[in-house]
């Protein structure tokens, strides 16, 4: 049996999207899968069980990655074409069955449901799946060993507008771990902070790198691919971060997650999970992208009005909801 899954350009979509992969894998484990999906998100796919090929492709003028995709799938007979995308590639190549999904126009559901019923599934959506092999999981294990408590923070996103200011992350850190001298909310007291990003992001995440003293700092930026990202997730305590893909992640390795928002949606792109939580401005998301001049490129951070005190109340009853002990 042979798959086409043509999946997400985002890293977020994709780790929302992985529950339909990993419910096929399930189903049929004799499958063979071909995954193809943007470039950013391919290495959460490398250890997909039953996969034969990856292929990752960026958007080109005129549409012409798809005719680039079409040239490497069409050869092809396929058992299941499954298209998240919405292209015309499960119509001009071989297939049994074609499962495509719904336009997204008006839908207000989160968008796991969404994604699911593509398959039919939007009753009991297939939750969130990383796939990591033996050196990622070992990578992961020296970098932050057994026995190490980890508050795992993201503090970027893929545009300015949603990313909190990094005095506040450092200042949430401090509370929560106990660095500010003030241990009333340090429901990690000592422990140690891995700060994820990527390559890219790095001036972004720096005034946070900086704050940290260097015996409590894990400096995870741009240095570590997807599928190992997430075994260090899977490795932590509590994750903190603006709504991105490490969100998403941190959620889908089972950890308490907390998501902060502003200029999207939390019942749309919210964290996905019994351990998850989120924290939005107290400026509507409305009055942030509903200015005359409101240019999502030019934009700076939209997130003014989430407070420290917020963030640092939420992290905590997660912390305890999910069975955590405060200090």
């Amino acid at each position: 049996m042979r798959i086409l899954f043509v999946g997400p350009n985002r890293i977020g979509d994709a780790v929302l999207a992985s529950g339909l992969l990993n419910f096929l894998g399930r189903n049929y484990p004799e499958a063979r899968f071909t995954v193809a999906c943007g470039v950013a998100p391919a290495p959460l796919f490398e250890e997909l069980p039953g996969l034969e090929r990856l292929i990752a492709f960026g958007k080109q003028p005129r549409g012409r990655h798809w005719w680039d995709l079409w040239r490497q799938v069409s050869g092809y007979r396929w058992s299941l074409v499954v298209d998240l995308r919405r292209s015309l590639i499960p119509w001009t190549v071989l297939s049994a069955r074609r499962a495509i999904a719904p336009s997204l126009s008006g839908d207000d559901d989160h968008a796991i449901v969404s994604f699911s019923r593509t398959l039919g599934l939007s009753e009991n959506p297939p939750i969130p799946h990383l796939w990591a092999g033996d050196t990622h999981r070992s990578t992961a294990l020296d970098l932050i060993p057994k026995g190490t408590r980890v508050l795992a923070i993201g503090p970027t996103a893929n545009w300015i507008g949603k990313t909190w200011h990094a005095e506040r992350f450092v200042e949430t850190i401090r509370r929560l771990t106990g660095l500010s001298g003030n241990t009333d909310n340090a429901v990690l007291p000592d422990a140690k902070v891995a700060i994820f990003g990527g390559e890219d992001e790095r001036d972004a995440a720096a005034p946070v790198l900086d704050a940290i003293p260097d015996d409590r700092l894990i400096d995870l930026v741009g240095k570590i691919d997807l599928p190992t990202a997430g075994a260090c997730l899977a490795r932590s305590a509590l994750f903190i971060g603006n709504d991105s893909g490490l969100m998403h992640m941190a959620a889908a390795a089972g950890i308490p997650t907390l998501g902060l928002f502003g200029p999207s949606r939390p019942e749309r792109y919210g964290p996905w999970g019994s351990c998850t939580a989120w924290v939005s401005t107290e400026t509507p998301l409305s009055e942030l992208i509903g200015a005359p001049d409101y240019d999502y490129q030019t934009t700076g951070t939209l997130m003014d009005s989430l407070a420290v005190d917020t963030v640092v109340n939420a992290s905590v009853a997660l912390w305890r909801r999910t069975g955590g002990e405060a200090s």
